[in-house]
């Protein structure tokens, strides 16, 4: 069972947030935090389905190279993006080169670009669980990959024509995004801390 540890400066740490020194940035100052407003969760979604087989600390030293091809995930404009755009994604070293990926990233912001501003914030929010209803995790082997709540949310969110959001896709994004917090009980970062 692996439980917190203690980092360089002793204080403990869910032990994948002390691998490397973007993890720990990372791990201490953003992931589990709430995220708000629709560019910003569509960034977030959207760099999760990116991730999908890969280590997230691949898409976490793109991420620079992600918000410049992706015109900083502002919605609108990569609603735009036409075939040439994509081809030029294709050639971009910055990011993950995935055409299905790609494809996915443009499509997903032509639906949204037709929601009404804060709709996207406040679907994925709903689907935050109760945090009372959840023990904190003691371990790693706590922390589910997939729950009732991801699984809800993926469904919800392929209806309304998004793509490339599976459950365990979702479930990153509510961990990433604060909707859940899976820092571990002893970790200095649990609660926002």
């Amino acid at each position: 069972m692996t439980v917190a540890i203690p980092g360089p400066d002793g204080r403990l740490r869910c032990p994948w947030g002390l691998s490397t020194e973007d993890y720990v940035a990372y791990h201490d100052t953003e992931w589990g935090r709430p995220v708000h407003g629709d560019d910003a969760l569509y960034e977030r979604l959207c760099l999760e389905a990116f991730q999908s087989g890969l280590s997230w600390i691949t898409i976490l030293r793109r991420r620079e190279g992600f918000r410049r091809a992706f015109a900083d995930f502002k919605i609108p404009a990569v609603a735009e993006f036409t075939d040439a755009d994509k081809e030029r994604l294709l050639g971009d070293e910055g990011i993950i080169r995935n055409r299905a990926k790609i494809d996915a990233t443009v499509a997903n912001a032509r639906v949204l670009a037709e929601w009404s501003p804060g709709e996207l914030d406040t679907l994925i929010w709903s689907y935050a669980p109760d945090p009372a209803a959840r023990p904190a995790p003691r371990t790693l082997a706590d922390v589910p990959a997939v729950t009732d709540e991801s699984t809800a949310l993926s469904k919800a969110l392929k209806k309304r024509g998004l793509r490339f959001i599976g459950p365990t896709t979702a479930y990153a994004l509510m961990q990433a995004c604060g909707l859940v917090d899976d820092h571990l009980a002893d970790c200095v970062a649990r609660g926002g801390a």
